[in-house]
C-alpha cells in the first residue's frame, strides 16, 4: 500500500496515521527516512513523531556515535502502546488472544464447544474478552477482530455444513460483537485472518505474492498482493474448498459434488482417516491435494504457496511432504528461489494474530483517520488524550 500524506484542511489525524504505519510496516526508521517515504517535510514528521510519543505509541531510541556527528534518533512502535482481542470461532470451539501492537500474543484462551451456536459463541465471548483486558489494566485497548469460517451471505453455502458455523445465518454478528464487548469490532474469514497474521508475523513476511492455504475444518486460502489480502467483490474469495476435484465424488453440503474439502481439511481426517498416521492418510490425499496446489498457482502465480491453519504440525508437515512431485504448472520455473510450497512456522496463532490485527489496521490505519472533522477527531482513538487535530 503506497503511503503519502496530505495537506489538506483536517489531514493531521490522517497524517498521524501515515507516519505510525510507515513504522509498523517498514520497521525502525528515522525522521528523514519516513518524511521521504510519506512526503511530508521532515519538520512535519518531526512534530507528528512528538504527539505519537506523547499517545505512547512509538519509542525513540539512540545509538553509540561511531564516528563524527549524532547518529539519528530511531523511531520504532511501541508493542505495550496498545491492545486487541483476536477471536477465532470455528466448529470447535471458540478461541480468544490478547496482543500487543507487535504482534506479541501476550495470552490465549479456549473454549471447546462442538457447533456452538450463536447464543452459545456470544456468551463465551463475553466471558473472555474482559479475562483478556484484565491482564492490561488501564492499557489503551484499540479493539477485537474476530475470524470465522466462511463464505458470507452465500446461501447454499454460508453456515451450512460441518465445516462451517451451523446456525450462524441472518445473526448480526459485527453488531452483536459490539455490543458484548464494548468496543471497536471487525471481522474476516478465517483464511484471510490467518493470512494476514501470516504476512505480519510468519514466513509471509519474506514475500510481496504469496497464496496461503488454510487447513482447517474445512479449506481455503487468500491470496496475499503488496500487504493486502485479496478479498473479492463480496469479500470470499478464497473458497478453494468448494472447488470440483473429483467427478461425480462425494456429496458436499453445498450442493455440489467431489469439493476438494470433502477430501483435504480436518473434517475429511476425522470422517476418512480410519486410525492413519497424518503421513498415510495424506499419501492417500495426495492427488486431490496437488491438483489444488496446480490450480492455485495457475490461477494466482503467487511466489509461494504457505500451507498453514488450525491444524496442527505434524499433520501440515505430512500434507507438505506430497508436494515433492508436483504437476507442472506457472510456477514451475528454473529460477525459482524458494520451494512451490512451504508450511507454515507460525502455527495456529497466526489465526489469532491475524484476527488482533484486522482490529489494529481498522482504528489505526490511514482510512480510518482520512479527513476527520473536528467534531469527529474528538473522538479519534488518536486523539483520546486531548490531542489537537
Amino acid at each position: 500500500m503506497s503511503l503519502r500524506g496530505t495537506n489538506q484542511e483536517y489531514g493531521r489525524p490522517y497524517n498521524r496515521r501515515i507516519v505510525l504505519e510507515a513504522i509498523r510496516r517498514d520497521g525502525a526508521s528515522t525522521r528523514g527516512r519516513i518524511a521521504d517515504a510519506v512526503g511530508l517535510t521532515v519538520q512535519t514528521v518531526s512534530t507528528i513523531i512528538r504527539e505519537l510519543e506523547d499517545l505512547g505509541l512509538i519509542l525513540a531510541s539512540k545509538v553509540e556515535p561511531k564516528g563524527r556527528g549524532l547518529p539519528p534518533t530511531t523511531l520504532s512502535i511501541n508493542p505495550e502502546g496498545g491492545h486487541a482481542i483476536g477471536l477465532c470461532v470455528t466448529p470447535l470451539g471458540v478461541d480468544a488472544g490478547l496482543l500487543n501492537l507487535a504482534g506479541d500474543v501476550i495470552a490465549t484462551r479456549h473454549r471447546p464447544q462442538r457447533q456452538v451456536t450463536a447464543d452459545e459463541g456470544f456468551r463465551l465471548i463475553a466471558e473472555l474478552v474482559p479475562e483478556l483486558v484484565a491482564l492490561r489494566p488501564g492499557g489503551r485497548m484499540l479493539g477485537v477482530g474476530l475470524a470465522m469460517p466462511g463464505p458470507f451471505d452465500v446461501e447454499s453455502m454460508s453456515f451450512v455444513g460441518p465445516t462451517t458455523m451451523a446456525g450462524w445465518g441472518n445473526v448480526p454478528i459485527k453488531e452483536r460483537l459490539t455490543e458484548v464487548t464494548k468496543l471497536p469490532a471487525f471481522m474476516a474469514t478465517d483464511m484471510s485472518a490467518a493470512a494476514l497474521g501470516e504476512r505480519l508475523y510468519g514466513r509471509g513476511a519474506e514475500f510481496g505474492d504469496f497464496y496461503y492455504l488454510y487447513f482447517g475444518v474445512g479449506l481455503g486460502g487468500a491470496m496475499m498482493h503488496d500487504g493486502q489480502v485479496h478479498r473479492g467483490a463480496w469479500g470470499n474469495a478464497g473458497e478453494i474448498g468448494h472447488i470440483p476435484v473429483v467427478p461425480d465424488g462425494e456429496p458436499c453440503p453445498c450442493g455440489n459434488r467431489g469439493c476438494l474439502e470433502r477430501y483435504v481439511s480436518l473434517d475429511a481426517f476425522a470422517r476418512n482417516g480410519h486410525g492413519d498416521a497424518p503421513i498415510g492418510w495424506a499419501r492417500r490425499v495426495a492427488p486431490q491435494f496437488r491438483a489444488a496446489i496446480t490450480v492455485i498457482e495457475n490461477l494466482f502465480d503467487p511466489e509461494t504457496i504457505i500451507l498453514g491453519g488450525v491444524a496442527d504440525q505434524e499433520l501440515l508437515d505430512a500434507l507438505g511432504a506430497m508436494t515433492g512431485e508436483l504437476a507442472s504448472s506457472v510456477s514451475a520455473r528454473r529460477d525459482r528461489k524458494v520451494p512451490r510450497v512451504l508450511v507454515s512456522d507460525a502455527g495456529p496463532q497466526s489465526v489469532l494474530r491475524g484476527a488482533a490485527a484486522l482490529a489494529v489496521a481498522g482504528v489505526l490505519s490511514p482510512r480510518f483517520g482520512q479527513l476527520l472533522a473536528p467534531e469527529r477527531a474528538e473522538r479519534d482513538p488518536l486523539n483520546h488524550r486531548g490531542l489537537a487535530a
